[in-house]
C-alpha cells in the first residue's frame, strides 16, 4: 500500500466513525453545582456532628447577654464548679438548694442593705411598692482561696411627681476577682458598657459610667473598691418616659459619693 493509499483507507476509516454530540454548557454547570452542593452538604454535617460532639463532651454553657445579665452572673463560678462542690451552708446545717440564701445570716445582710439604701433616697422622692422593687437578695459567688465570696442586692422603685425611675445598690464581698481599675470596674456591671469618667471623692478614684452603650437597663452607674477588696456598685435609671437624666435622684458626684458611702461596705 502507497501512501495514497493509506490517506484514503484512514479518510473512509474516519467517515464511519460518528462525531460526538455538541457540548451542552448547560448540563456541565448542573454537574458542577451538584457537585458543589454535595461538598457543602458533607461539610455541614461534620460542622453539626463536631458542635454535637462538642456539647457532649463539655456540656451545655450560656452565654452572657443571651438573657438578661444578673448579680449571679457576674464572677460566678462555672457550671463545672456548680456540680463539684457543694453549697454553701445554711443555717439548718444543711448545704443551700442553689446559689440563693434565703435564711440565716447572709439573708439578712441583704435585708439590711435594702434598709440602707431605702435611707440614701433622697426626701423629694417617694417608693411606692410594686412586683419587682424594693427588693433584695444574698448570693454565693465563689470561694476563692478557702474565702466564700458573696454579693448582696437591692432595688428601689423612686417616684416624684410623674417622674418614676429606679436605684440600685449592689456588694461583692472580699475576695472577688472583679477588677480593680475604677473604669473597667464600673464596666464589668452586669456586663454592660458605656463612657465611664474618674470621679474623686476625698482619696478615693471612682468609677462612673455617664451614659450607657447598648445594653441601657441602667442610665448611670457608680463602682468603688474599698481597700479591703469589697467593691460597692450603684446605679440609677429612669423609666425612658421621655424624662431627661437632669431629672435623675443624683448628680454624677453624688452618685460616686454614695458608693464610697460606709452604709453600704458589707462583708
Amino acid at each position: 500500500m502507497d501512501g495514497q493509499q493509506l490517506r484514503e483507507a484512514l479518510r473512509d476509516e474516519m467517515a464511519s466513525v460518528s462525531s460526538p454530540p455538541p457540548l451542552d454548557t448547560q448540563t456541565m454547570l448542573g454537574s458542577a453545582r451538584r457537585a458543589r452542593t454535595r461538598r457543602r452538604t458533607v461539610r455541614a454535617c461534620v460542622g453539626s456532628a463536631a458542635a454535637v460532639v462538642a456539647v457532649a463532651f463539655f456540656g451545655t454553657f450560656a452565654v452572657p447577654g443571651a438573657g438578661g445579665w444578673s448579680p449571679a452572673m457576674i464572677g460566678a463560678p462555672s457550671s463545672e464548679d456548680d456540680t463539684a462542690s457543694p453549697w454553701p451552708t445554711g443555717p439548718d446545717g444543711l448545704p443551700q438548694e442553689d446559689r440563693t440564701a434565703r435564711a440565716g445570716t447572709r439573708y439578712d445582710r441583704g435585708a439590711e442593705l435594702l434598709d440602707q439604701l431605702r435611707a440614701v433616697v433622697p426626701a423629694s422622692y417617694t417608693v411606692p411598692e410594686s412586683p419587682e422593687a424594693p427588693s433584695h437578695q444574698a448570693q454565693y459567688e465563689q470561694t476563692v482561696d478557702g474565702l466564700d465570696v458573696w454579693s448582696y442586692s437591692s432595688s428601689v422603685t423612686l417616684a416624684k411627681g410623674e417622674w418614676t425611675g429606679r436605684l440600685m445598690v449592689e456588694v461583692h464581698t472580699a475576695g472577688n476577682q472583679l477588677p480593680t481599675e475604677p473604669c473597667a470596674l464600673a464596666r464589668q456591671f452586669w456586663g454592660m458598657q458605656g463612657t465611664c469618667e474618674l470621679v474623686t471623692v476625698s482619696a478615693a478614684q471612682v468609677g462612673v459610667v455617664v451614659s450607657p452603650g447598648d445594653d441601657d437597663r441602667f442610665d448611670q452607674w457608680a463602682a468603688y473598691r474599698h481597700p479591703d477588696g469589697v467593691v460597692v456598685f450603684v446605679a440609677q435609671s429612669t423609666d425612658r418616659d421621655g424624662t431627661l437624666q437632669s431629672r435623675m435622684p443624683f448628680s454624677v458626684p453624688q452618685l460616686a459619693s454614695l458608693a464610697t458611702n460606709k452604709r453600704f461596705h458589707f462583708q
